[in-house]
């Protein structure tokens, strides 16, 4: 009896070792993984969409690494559902999340924006973050049309935008820009992209997701607080 009291004694006592190794060690492993040398190791974001590689370096360490020009959004004018001029000047130190749709579109369209609105919840304080969606179907989507739409949305944002502007205007910053389709098919049908498209601070694509997977918004929640803390580090900016 005498051994088996300390036998137990003893493996007491090694499992509130272990416990306390655990809490010292642990945080510690995850601050390494986080910091390096004063450094975030997190791998940033990919840049999506064609890019060019510079004559020009930099260094990384020891290392002169090529320049890269990566595409960005070229220059835009909408209106937003207030009847604001919005150009990319609406979005300097921001970063957005686009998408296309039309008022008159069910299904699919409702469950993004559906999706939208639960992320726009979640980034409600935070003035870094918008919501951009542009409809593809200016002659019946006017500024009076988008503001019926958003308010029946009930926008958990401020920072939600509802843009609209002429076709020849919005196919283009789509086709050219997003790089992704937007096209009228017939009097009330179109072809468009579902997806929900991550802009950086520099006009950059950082992302795509499906608007209507939950898999994918949940990933797109992730990759917005990567972002931002890349912008942030890059900014000098602190987080706290």
């Amino acid at each position: 009896m005498d051994r088996f009291k300390a036998r137990m004694k003893i493996a007491a006592i090694l499992k509130k070792i272990t416990i306390l190794v655990l809490v010292l060690l642990v945080p510690g492993f995850l601050y390494y993984l986080l910091v390096s040398k004063g450094k975030n190791r997190y791998l940033n974001l990919p840049v999506y969409g064609p890019k060019t590689v510079l004559k020009t370096t930099h260094k990384v360490g020891h290392n002169d690494v090529p320049d890269t020009l990566y595409h960005s959004l070229h220059d835009f004018k909408l209106t937003d559902q207030d009847g604001n001029t919005v150009t990319p000047k609406t979005f300097t130190k921001k970063i957005f999340i686009a998408n296309f749709f039309y008022t008159h579109c069910k299904g699919v369209c409702d469950e993004m924006n559906n999706n939208i609105n639960q992320l726009a919840a979640t980034y409600a304080d935070n003035k870094m973050v918008y919501f951009v969606s542009i409809s593809i179907d200016p002659e019946r989507d006017s500024v009076n049309a988008l503001k019926r739409y958003a308010d029946s949305l009930k926008p958990a944002s401020a920072r939600w935008l509802f843009l609209t502007g002429d076709t020849s205007a919005v196919y283009p910053l789509a086709h050219n820009g997003f790089l992704v389709n937007a096209v009228q098919t017939g009097k009330e049908s179109f072809i468009y992209s579902d997806k929900l498209i991550l802009i950086d601070e520099d006009r950059r694509i950082r992302g795509y997701y499906t608007g209507a997977s939950s898999k994918d918004v949940s990933k797109l929640d992730d990759e917005i607080k990567v972002l931002i803390k890349e912008e942030l580090l890059k900014n000098d900016t602190p987080m706290y």
